[in-house]
């Protein structure tokens, strides 16, 4: 029995030593384990190398002429035999695999490659790819049994806010084909750029593809400032061409975006005379919803069928995404021809008149043998017969596509906006704000909970989003992008486990081979994590945790000189001042997490709300507006603010003993850019113990200089058990502003008592 534990011991002291080990050891391959992403449903390792050095494979029926281009790149050789000349590569088709599944099987001196279709046998040559790169050009001998979730796992990137070379652009899609992603959802077209050269109208080229200068900072930094530089581009067709055959070799789908009806001042800067009124237009110099649209005029539908046919012809995918969302409605409803169409064709409003505009769109692509994927506002006003839905504002653009019947992308921005920030880290790169780290992603499931067993079928995968206003280069992108398109890969493959530990070893090693490689990829795996928690009566603490969960953490109280190491992961909050806290394995030390504590009475508060906050904003839960601790002032998201979008915040708060109290201090945010208002008024009662409301305090003048809105309200002093608090939402963003006819974000960050 003794020799038994401490086998057991020596065995999972080298599988530690293994999942954070980055050199190869010569006799033994790498941990399987840490090796792949996705991972495989199915495998099984001797532990040894194979004695394969190149790769030679003979066609044997099987068409793997697509994918030469890319295995050339390989670190080992790899061609087709000769005459006469014996294979080590078997390729054989299956008829009775799942589409897109595969099998390989790596023996000592050759392996085999079982596969239904061209998705197969790529899915396994990616896996052959890691192995490869993971193993110092060696195989390991193994059995894999493989098969995907879902068949579009996709990534979109956005080029129209800010263009990158070609030479970036594929190695974006080496990216999504390390990582089994088989659709390039390739945003081409917005208000500030059009990117693709369109030989018919050369003034979508000499025009549309420019802007004459680009906001600097912030969008929601006041006044705006501009860089007063022109900027711009287009890709010609002959290097999409390019790009397309360069995906093809890699078995990735590119799909074009040509964003319509709105996102189009960009299309009329250059040609005026499909719009809908007589203005100047200009292509977008900074962010955000333009009004601009095209009119849904015959002469419209000419340029947009003639624009098609030059897209169609470059790329061979079987969709064209034609965008359809956020399309203000204003010039619309002024147009003396749209309410003349609206009359002819008995449509009740502009979101049907856009519904018109798409299915005519719809028509034209489908004439010319494609079909269309719009994001999930083509809903508005009745969908299109034959449309596939991008759903982007959260998960039920995709429930109601399904429930018609139509098949759904799932891309909640929730999830899925790799533009968002990756940690709380206040060195962050500048991004839109929000807060979505690898593990939100990880646990992230594509099929809503609410939907029916049998409209399953209809959710045909995910895509991440990287939308480019804050990425002026391609660094940037990657920076933003890989950790969590990795992340996805694996969620879309369907992970057959929730065991993120074992995810994030292996993301470990993903994140050391990309630095060797020069990418410049973002590493929070040693970041300390924080989670502040209140206990009624008692105050605050925080719990800490690390990605890694072998670091060594180590912590400095305001008081105290030094940092020492600690094994407790909760600590209490006991002086106000700055918490300091790192983490640290094997020589590299993560960052260090601030935590600025400032405590007051409502830390000893049971805190309820009235109405959850939106998912995408949860913060801590509802403590984080009282736990003594602000978020940041240059951004909203993250665990200290909570968001709602259209309802008050509503909060009660109930003390284990009466407390005195005089004055409350609240935080909001301002961005109306992001549709985020300052709330129309604040309510503050006294609940007794009979459950009578006594109204302590109101106001409506809640102002703002800039971002954030601080604001004191003191009254006379009162003895509360019960405390109710109400801040209400500003409501209807007013017609003629970002997210006009939508309902307004509040943010609320710490409500301080004293």
């Amino acid at each position: 029995m003794k020799i038994l534990k401490v086998l057991s011991f020596l065995f999972l002291l080298l599988f530690m030593l293994q999942c954070t080990n980055t050199k190869t050891p010569e006799s033994t391959p790498a941990n399987i384990n840490t090796t792949f992403i996705p991972f495989p449903q199915k495998l099984e390792s001797s532990g040894h190398f194979s004695n394969i050095n190149n790769i030679k494979l003979s066609d044997q029926g099987v068409a793997v002429e697509q994918f030469l281009p890319w295995l050339t790149t390989w670190p080992i050789p790899v061609e087709k035999t000769k005459a006469g000349e014996k294979a080590n590569l078997t390729l054989k088709n299956i008829p009775t695999l799942k589409a897109g599944a595969y099998t390989l099987a790596i023996r000592e001196n050759d392996f085999e490659i079982q596969h239904k279709d061209p998705e197969g046998l790529r899915n396994a040559l990616s896996t052959v790819h890691q192995l490869l790169e993971f193993n110092e050009s060696k195989l390991p001998i193994l059995e894999i049994a493989d098969e995907r979730a879902f068949p579009y796992r996709g990534m979109h990137l956005d080029v129209a806010r800010h263009m990158f070379p070609v030479s970036d652009i594929k190695r974006y899609i080496d990216y999504l084909a390390f990582y089994k992603l088989n659709y390039f959802h390739w945003h081409l077209t917005d208000d500030q750029g059009w990117r693709i050269e369109i030989k018919k109208y050369p003034k979508l080229q000499e025009i549309a593809a420019y802007r004459k200068e680009t906001l600097v900072g912030h969008y929601n930094d006041q006044p705006h400032q501009f860089d007063g530089k022109k900027y711009g581009g287009y890709y010609t067709q002959e290097e999409i061409k390019d790009v397309v055959a360069y995906a093809h070799a890699r078995g990735i789908e590119v799909i074009p975006e040509i964003d319509v009806p709105g996102h189009s001042a960009a299309i009329l800067a250059a040609y005026p005379e499909f719009g809908c009124i007589e203005k100047t237009y200009e292509t977008g110099t900074k962010w955000g919803v333009f009004f601009d649209v095209l009119c849904p005029k015959e002469e419209t539908f000419q340029f947009l069928s003639d624009i098609f046919d030059e897209v169609i012809a470059l790329f061979p995918s079987q969709y064209v995404h034609i965008g359809g969302d956020e399309c203000p409605k204003d010039q619309w409803k002024e147009s003396a021809f749209c309410k003349k169409l609206k009359k002819e064709n008995n449509l009740k409003d502009e979101h049907e008149l856009q519904s018109y505009f798409i299915k005519r769109v719809e028509k034209i692509i489908n004439d010319k043998g494609r079909k269309i994927i719009g994001w999930d506002e083509i809903l508005e006003g009745g969908l299109a017969p034959n449309a596939t839905i991008t759903s982007w504002r959260g998960i039920e653009g995709g429930i109601d596509a399904a429930q018609l019947h139509h098949p759904a992308i799932m891309a909640p921005s929730s999830h899925c906006y790799f533009d968002y920030y990756q940690s709380e880290d206040p060195d962050e790169p500048l991004a839109i704000g929000n807060l979505i780290p690898y593990e939100k992603v990880y646990h992230w499931k594509p099929i809503p909970e609410e939907l029916p067993d049998s409209l399953h079928q209809f959710i045909i995968g995910g895509q991440g989003c990287i939308w480019t206003e804050y990425m002026k280069d391609f660094k940037k992108v990657e920076y933003m992008g890989l950790v969590r398109m990795a992340t996805l890969a694996e969620v879309l493959w369907g992970k057959n486990s929730s065991d993120i530990d074992a995810f994030t070893n292996a993301l470990f090693n993903h994140i050391v081979y990309w630095k060797k490689e020069k990418a410049n990829i973002a590493n929070h795996l040693l970041d300390i994590q924080t989670s502040v928690e209140m206990e009624p009566g008692k105050g605050v603490y925080v719990t800490l945790k690390t990605p890694l969960n072998d670091a060594n953490k180590y912590s400095k109280k305001p008081t105290t000189k030094d940092f020492t190491s600690f094994e407790t992961d909760k600590i209490w909050l006991e002086e106000d001042g700055n918490y300091q806290f790192y983490a640290a394995l094997q020589g590299q030390k993560g960052r260090t997490k601030d935590i600025k504590f400032q405590g007051h009475k409502g830390n000893l508060a049971k805190v309820t709300l009235k109405t959850k906050p939106s998912e995408r904003f949860t913060g801590n839960g509802p403590q984080s507006v009282f736990n003594g601790i602000k978020g940041f002032e240059d951004r909203y998201g993250g665990s200290e603010w909570l968001g709602f979008s259209g309802d008050d915040f509503d909060a009660t708060l109930t003390f284990d003993t009466p407390q005195n109290i005089q004055s409350l201090s609240f935080k909001f945010f301002k961005g109306e850019g992001q549709w985020i208002y300052l709330p129309a008024k604040i309510e503050v009662y006294n609940i007794s113990d009979k459950a009578k409301r006594q109204l302590l305090v109101e106001t409506n003048k809640i102002e703002s200089e800039g971002k954030i809105s601080n604001i004191t309200l003191p009254f006379s002093a009162a003895t509360v058990s019960k405390l109710n608090i109400v801040v209400k939402n500003f409501g209807k963003i007013p017609e003629g502003r970002q997210g006009g006819g939508n309902e307004a974000f509040l943010f609320v960050d710490e409500i301080e008592i004293k």
